[in-house]
This record gives C-alpha cells, sequence and structure tokens, in this order.
C-alpha cells in the first residue's frame, strides 16, 4: 500500500547530470531514493507561451448564445471542451475556460450558458459533465466576458456531456431585474436565484422532486432531460421589476416522476403559481428542444420524439398566440428518415417573421434532405438554406447534429447552426443560394489519447491519436492536417512511429461505423495514406478500448498491446501475429492495458509498464516492467520496479525513453517520477512531486503528483542531453516543469491562466529546443513556443 504517497514527499534530489545518479552501493537494491536540493528554477528556462496545434473544430457544440443588443457578442458552449468567444476582429473564437485547473476537467463541459441583456459583460455558465445524484454542478460567473471568472457550487447536478446536451438554455436572466435566474435543471426541477447565482432555491410551486441515482437510471441512458427551458414573456429590459409573466417546458421523464400533468407550464405571478398549457395532441409527451419567443410575443415551440444530440422524429414546429396551437411544419418518420427538429430561432415580427428550423439527424448531403428550413412569412412556406449550397470547405460535414440555429439578433442575414464538429455560418440567408463557412478558427475540441513527435530529418512534425477522428499527421502546426485516417477509425487510441525510418507509422483504434473490422493500420509514406495490417492482433478487435498502446521498433515491425490483452509482435506489416510471453492481466473493474515503447538508440529493446489497475485494488496489486531484447518477442520482469512504483491508472501513469541514450528510461506512475539507467534492472524514485490529497479519499488525491512525461531536444550547452518535461505537482504547485540538467531542477513553463483543465499526453519535439507538446481536457493540442 501506498499511503504515505498521498502526502507531501519529504526529501528532495541531489544533481543528476548524464541521468545517472547515485553511488553503486546506492543500487544494491535495485532502487535508489536520491536527497538533496530540488525545486529551484533554472535561470535559462522562462516561462513558455502556447498557441494551439490546428485541427479546426473537432467536437459537438450544442450551444451558440448571442446577446440580444450588442453586435457581435456571440459565445459556443461545447460539452467536454470548455466555452468560447467569437472575436469579430480576427474571425475566430477565444477560448475563455483555459485557466481552468487539474481539478476541474469535470467542469469542462457546459450544460447551459447565460448573458445578462442589460450588461453585455456580464456572462454566466453552468458546468458539470454528467448528471450523477452525488454529483455538483458549478455555476461560473464572469464580469469581462470570460476573461475571469468566479464561482458558487449548485445544489444540484448538470449534465454537460449527457444526452439531451443540446436542450435549452436552460439557464436563463430576468431581462427586467437581472439580478433574478431561472435555471431548469435536468433532476431537481426549476431553480430560481436572486443574487446574480449567488444562492438557489427550488421553485416549489411547480414541483418538489429531487430525482435519486435510481430514479435516474431508469431514464434513457441515464440522462434525464427534467425541466427543458425558461422563456420571460416581456419585451420590456432594465424595467427594476421581476418579470410576472413566465413559461417553462418540463420533460416526461420529469413530469412522470413529479406528477405535473403538462409539458408545458406559464406562470402570470413571478413563479407563485403554474398552470398547465394543454399542448397539441400529436405531440403529447414529446420533447421540447427549443422555444423562443418573438418581439411581438408570438411563442415558437418544436417538439420532437427523442433527445438527442442528432434526436430522431416525429417532430413538429408549432406557433402558440397564448391561446391557439398553429402547426407549421412536420416530418413523420419513414423506411429510410427519422427526422427530428433541434435548433430554432426568429427574428422580426407578425407575418414576415423570419424562421431558421434545423432539421437534426439528417445525414450526408443528397437532393432534398433537410438540414436548416428558413421562412421569411411567419412558417406559412419554407426553403432549404443548408443543404447542397456553397460552402467553404467543400468537403466539411454539415449536417447530422443540426440541434441548435441562431439567427443573429443584430442582422437577420447571418444564420449560424452546429453540428457535431463545429459552427457554420452564412451571412447571406436571403440569398436564393446562401454561401457557407465552417467557422471554427481557435476552437480546438478534440480529446487526445496519443501523442509522439518523431526523429529528426521526419517531414512532419507531430503524430496524433484521438477520439473521434482517428489518426492526424502534422506536417504544419498551424493549418489542419491533411494527412489522415480519413473515416477508418471510429477513434484512435495509440501511434508510433519507427525511429530510423520515421516515413513508417503504426497505429490502433476502434473501429468505425464504415471499417468496423478496421482497428489497426500503418504507413509507409509519413501518414499521406494508409493501409491496414494484413490481420488483427487476436484480442483488438474484442477490446477496442483506448488502455492500449503500440511499439514500432522497425519498418514493418511492431508489438501491439491491447486493452487487457497480452501483446503480440508483428515483423511483416500484421500478416502475422505472435503473442509475447508478457503476464495476461487480471480481470478488473476498471480497464488495464500495458503501455508499450521502443528504445530509440536499439531496436531491439522494447519496455512494457503494467501499472497495475487502480487505487482501489492496493490490495494484491502492484505495478510491473518488462524488458526485452528481441524486438519484443520475450520480456524479462525488473525484480526491482514493483518494490518502487506505486499502483495506478492507464491514464494516470507514462513512460518515456530518452533518444539519444540507450536503456535510459522515465516512468511516471502517477505520484512520483523513477528512472532507469540500465534498461528497467534498477530504478532511482525522484522524492520531486508531491500529490494534493483528497480529504475525502485517503488512497485517492485532489491532483496526482506526477502524470505525464516526455524527453525532448535539449538546447546548447544542456548538462542532459534531453529536456526533460512533466505535468506534476513540484513544492506544491501543479503545473507543466522542464528540466535541463537530468531532473536536478525543474521550472514550471505554465501559469494559472494555462491550464486547460488539465494537462496530458505530451510529446516533445526532437528538433526545436523547448517545444513540448501537450493534449489539454478535451481542448485538443497545445505547443510551447
Amino acid at each position: 500500500m501506498h499511503k504515505m504517497r498521498l502526502i507531501a514527499l519529504a526529501g528532495v534530489v541531489a544533481g543528476l547530470a548524464a541521468g545517472c545518479g547515485g553511488s553503486e552501493a546506492d543500487h544494491a537494491n535495485g532502487q535508489t531514493v536520491l536527497a538533496g536540493t530540488i525545486g529551484s528554477a533554472s535561470p535559462t528556462i522562462k516561462p513558455a507561451r502556447f498557441g494551439s496545434v490546428k485541427f479546426g473544430g473537432g467536437g459537438y457544440v450544442p450551444g451558440l448564445i448571442f446577446h440580444p443588443t450588442s453586435p457581435d457578442v456571440l459565445y459556443a458552449r461545447t460539452d467536454v471542451g470548455g466555452a468560447y468567444r467569437w472575436d469579430a476582429a480576427a474571425a475566430s473564437w477565444i477560448a475563455i475556460t483555459d485557466m481552468f485547473g487539474p481539478d476541474e476537467g469535470f467542469y469542462h463541459g457546459s450544460e447551459t450558458l447565460a448573458l445578462d441583456p442589460t450588461d453585455d459583460q456580464r456572462v454566466y455558465m453552468s458546468a458539470g459533465m454528467y448528471n450523477w445524484a452525488s454529483s455538483t454542478a458549478r455555476l461560473y460567473m464572469s464580469t469581462d466576458r470570460g476573461t475571469h471568472w468566479t464561482h458558487v457550487d449548485l445544489p444540484f447536478p448538470a449534465g454537460g456531456n449527457n444526452q439531451g446536451r443540446a436542450i435549452g438554455e436552460r439557464l436563463m436572466v430576468d431581462p427586467n431585474d437581472t439580478a433574478i435566474l431561472f435555471y431548469g435543471t435536468r433532476t431537481a426541477g426549476l431553480w430560481r436565484s436572486t443574487d446574480r447565482g449567488q444562492t438557489w432555491k427550488q421553485v416549489t410551486s411547480l414541483s418538489t422532486l429531487t430525482m435519486t441515482q435510481a430514479q435516474i437510471d431508469t431514464t434513457y441512458w441515464s440522462s434525464p432531460v427534467g425541466v427543458e427551458q425558461v422563456i420571460f414573456d416581456t419585451d420590456t429590459k432594465g424595467a427594476g421589476t421581476a418579470t410576472q409573466t413566465i413559461y417553462t417546458a418540463v420533460a416526461p421523464d420529469y413530469a412522470g416522476m413529479a406528477g405535473l400533468t403538462a409539458g408545458l407550464y406559464k406562470t402570470t405571478n413571478g413563479g407563485a403559481s403554474w398552470t398547465s398549457i394543454p399542448v397539441p395532441a400529436d405531440v403529447q409527451g414529446y420533447i421540447v428542444p427549443h422555444m423562443v419567443r418573438a418581439k411581438d410575443g408570438m411563442m415558437y415551440v418544436a417538439f420532437t420524439k427523442d433527445e438527442g444530440p442528432g434526436a430522431g422524429g416525429p417532430c413538429r414546429l408549432y406557433k402558440f398566440d397564448g391561446t391557439n396551437w398553429t402547426l407549421l411544419k412536420g416530418y413523420d418518420d419513414t423506411q429510410w428518415s427519422s427526422f427530428g427538429m433541434g435548433g430554432l430561432s426568429v427574428s422580426g415580427t407578425g407575418a414576415h417573421t423570419r424562421i431558421a428550423l434545423g432539421v437534426t439527424n439528417t445525414w450526408g448531403n443528397w437532393v432534398g434532405m433537410p438540414a436548416v428550413q428558413l421562412s421569411d412569412d411567419g412558417g406559412a412556406t419554407w426553403r432549404e438554406i443548408a443543404n447542397l449550397m456553397p460552402r467553404n470547405p467543400t468537403d466539411g460535414g454539415y449536417s447530422g447534429w443540426v440541434d441548435d440555429v441562431e439567427i443573429d439578433p443584430n442582422d437577420p442575414d447571418r444564420v449560424l447552426h452546429v453540428t457535431g464538429g463545429g459552427v457554420w455560418e452564412t451571412r447571406d440567408a436571403s440569398a436564393a443560394q446562401p454561401t457557407w463557412n465552417f467557422i471554427v478558427g481557435g476552437v480546438e475540441e478534440v480529446a487526445t489519447k496519443a501523442l509522439m513527435a518523431p526523429a529528426p530529418g521526419a517531414n512532419y512534425a507531430l503524430m496524433r491519436a484521438g477520439l473521434d477522428i482517428g489518426v492526424t499527421v502534422q506536417t504544419e502546426l498551424l493549418k489542419s492536417p491533411t494527412r489522415t485516417s480519413g473515416n477508418w477509425f471510429g477513434s484512435a487510441f495509440g501511434i508510433d512511429a519507427a525511429w530510423s525510418n520515421p516515413n513508417y507509422i503504426a497505429a490502433i483504434g476502434a473501429g468505425s461505423y464504415d471499417y468496423p473490422d478496421i482497428v489497426g493500420a500503418y504507413s509507409t509514406n509519413g501518414g499521406t495514406s494508409w493501409n491496414k495490417f494484413a490481420t488483427n492482433h487476436p484480442d483488438a478487435k474484442a477490446h477496442q478500448s483506448e488502455t492500449a498502446s503500440i511499439a514500432v521498433t522497425k519498418a514493418g515491425s511492431a508489438v501491439w498491446a491491447p486493452a487487457e490483452s497480452v501483446p503480440a509482435w508483428t515483423a511483416d506489416n500484421g500478416n502475422t501475429w505472435t503473442y509475447t510471453n508478457l503476464p495476461a492481466l487480471p480481470s478488473m473493474s476498471v480497464s488495464r492495458g500495458y503501455k508499450v515503447v521502443a528504445d530509440r538508440k536499439n531496436p531491439n529493446k522494447v519496455y512494457a509498464y503494467d501499472s497495475g489497475g487502480a487505487w482501489w485494488a492496493q490490495w494484491g496489486g502492484a505495478a510491473h516492467f518488462y524488458t526485452s531484447t528481441d524486438g519484443g518477442r520475450t520480456f524479462t520482469e525488473s525484480a526491482t520496479f514493483k518494490n518502487v512504483a506505486a499502483l495506478n491508472q492507464f491514464g494516470q501513469t507514462s513512460i518515456a525513453v530518452n533518444p539519444n541514450a540507450e536503456g535510459d528510461i522515465w516512468v511516471v506512475d502517477g505520484f512520483s517520477i523513477l528512472h532507469s539507467t540500465d534498461a528497467g534492472a534498477n530504478w532511482t524514485k525522484l522524492n520531486v512531486t508531491q500529490s494534493v490529497p483528497n480529504p475525502n479519499n485517503y488512497y485517492e488525491p485532489t491532483i496526482y503528483g506526477a502524470t505525464s512525461i516526455a524527453l525532448g531536444k535539449a538546447p546548447a550547452g544542456a548538462r542532459y542531453p534531453a529536456s526533460i518535461y512533466i505535468v506534476g505537482v513540484i513544492n506544491g504547485q501543479w503545473g507543466l516543469y522542464r528540466s535541463d540538467d537530468g531532473a536536478a531542477n525543474w521550472t514550471r513553463i505554465n501559469d494559472d491562466q494555462h491550464q486547460y483543465a488539465g494537462i496530458s499526453n505530451l510529446a516533445a519535439d526532437q528538433t526545436v529546443p523547448g517545444r513540448v507538446y501537450f493534449a489539454g481536457a478535451a481542448r485538443g493540442v497545445l505547443y510551447s513556443y
């Protein structure tokens, strides 16, 4: 057991000049704990600046929010990758949650965002990734458009990455008394704040129900929709008295448990009491993904059968004048389609009301397919303005999850809609053929699972494996990659290249919808084109989990370690796979896998690291390290490693080899930095990093001490032949650290404004000193300069 690893570790490390420290006697038992002085900053290392390696979008944007009166004040919330503000001058997006710390990854998905209609500087953002009954959402508040935030904990959970995450907006500011906020929650009914979000009370006049976890689990994918939206029925702003007439929509899941008899309610006394509004018979029991109010008071309400993303139908659009419902548009299921309604926005009044309607669960670009329907006569007639229209880029996906559509309140010819991969915009919606542009500059919403920088002399800069995007090979950091695996992988988990021939790249992942059998592939031309392995690792298809890795020893030869599997090797591009002698991993409630990596100086040496499992398996578990000297065919276990390494989860651990010295290996086990200079036979534990203890969990810290490591090009005159980068906590400060003297001294190179809700998956450049690549929390890939 490793109880003391959660306490600030005593002892510090003396200088390591060439990567080996301590005397021969120190290594007698196979482990060394060095002492001395450590943690001071090197005067030659300066804090870094950071830029994004461009992918361009990459993820789901459930909501776009315009300020109602201030031009170009526009925000985008994402489900897992933070939030962004539009920069009109640069025609790109600015990330406004990069200051979130490593313990705020759960809050990097925004469920809803609201703006103060009388103060265009004030922003509210509710965050919390999943609506577990035991979890707590946060309300983040800014008075400078997201440059700085404060937050309060909310008395209910949020589901920024749950099903139905485009429904809403759930959080609304009363335009007459902007100290008042209403929040339609998924699990706890309607809530109200009268002090700009500082404190909250449930609106018990509507319902007193707060779902238990058992009730949550009875809903679709354990994702209750709950109270969907709040609309203030008023044209005035800043009157100083609370708006009295308010509408709210309630989904069938919460309504049924709460004993509510309708899906739409209205109050005329500020929420003191509520009256149900009967909806048309053909949409009873449907979801209301969006409802909007025109300036003349007409309500437009979309109804769809499913909750989304990409909700299926049938679906209907109605307008409601307070008494009567009028059907404007609808889609029924057919043998080949099940269209739903997603986004909805209006501009103008009366018979000339412009309505933009997102038709979701539409895929492809075929003649007759609806994507964004537009009406300029209050819904009397419609035309398609997105499908098969001119667009840039021409091959960009624009259909599928059209779950939010917004008309610029200051320019009705400007219409935006979301997809599963970003945001599309037209500035000429009135044209017979509007032109659309993919406006994702600055948005990087990719969950990165592996990064690799190639050997010097490669004709590319960086390799990436990511969820939903597969493999990308970056030739230029500031241009979207053109070398990709296309739609071969649904997600990619591991990637590596031969050090002697970086044109040979191998990657592994999960099969896609179009290619379910391709879970491993290789390229012989630096990622320009790809070939599937002739055969897969025997267990790869059955274990398509991200706890997997691959190591390339030379062109055509690799060791593949799928999740929960014994690694296997090939010397013929996958025509044959032969199991190594590594032991099978014991079954555990957490996914496990080997991390395999090839020695860069001697390709016959391959290393395999089994991090052991998880903190809750402290009893009976252990970490293991193995070395192969025959190209990965057979391995020998290090007798000393398990005595010094902590047991931990796959994602909290990392291994790196020094490309300039054979057998020079670095491991971080989540808690400490471990170093071997003899190919894993003996290990030194550096008492440099300290985890931040969790008062509620003795074994798992709030912030781990050391979780990722990489080695890259050293500056001229450095004492050690590689710069070492780690993510961890040194002297009580979490950050991204660099050492140029073999771990004797460390300098934090990021700051509190650049924390990215956690940093992982390091890769260090082998050509440019001081350049390190890393993944933020679904924030794409960033680099130092």
